[in-house]
């Protein structure tokens, strides 16, 4: 089974994406259903920032999609996860958000970030980016 951690963009395809990319709707679908995910406090905020502002999505809907992604546990943002996600993103010359996901991946000891805003397959210390959009 796959497990890893879930980046905002895999959670807007499936909440916004059915009509204006339905094969990334589809396959962010059966991502959520066939792995176990974490997410992070960060991931929550952008969702529900990006899903209202740029998709313009139904407050409801919203919250809905917030009450649904309650059954992923969810890694608190923190000082250590700041200052590593902070030198992570100055190691590798990305942003300091990116830096914070590799920085709560790796917090949960897990290998494998979904996303597809960095780049398939590299590796960023102990965590491999998949973006599985690209997988087969």
């Amino acid at each position: 089974m796959k497990r890893g951690f879930v980046d905002t963009n895999i959670l807007i395809y499936a909440a916004t994406g059915r009509e204006d990319e339905p094969a990334k709707w589809e396959m962010a679908h059966e991502l959520l259903r066939e792995a176990v995910l974490w997410l992070s406090g960060q991931v929550l905020a952008e969702f529900y920032n990006i899903a209202t502002v740029k998709h313009r999505l139904a407050i409801d809907q919203a919250n809905s999609w917030l009450e649904y992604l309650e059954q992923f546990d969810c890694q608190p943002i923190d000082r250590e996860i700041v200052l590593d996600g902070v030198a992570i993103s100055q190691r590798y010359k990305i942003s300091y958000w990116d830096g914070a996901l590799i920085a709560a991946t790796k917090r949960l000891h897990l290998d494998i970030l979904y996303t597809e805003d960095l780049n398939h397959r590299q590796s960023y210390e102990s965590v491999t980016v998949i973006n599985p959009f690209l997988e087969n």
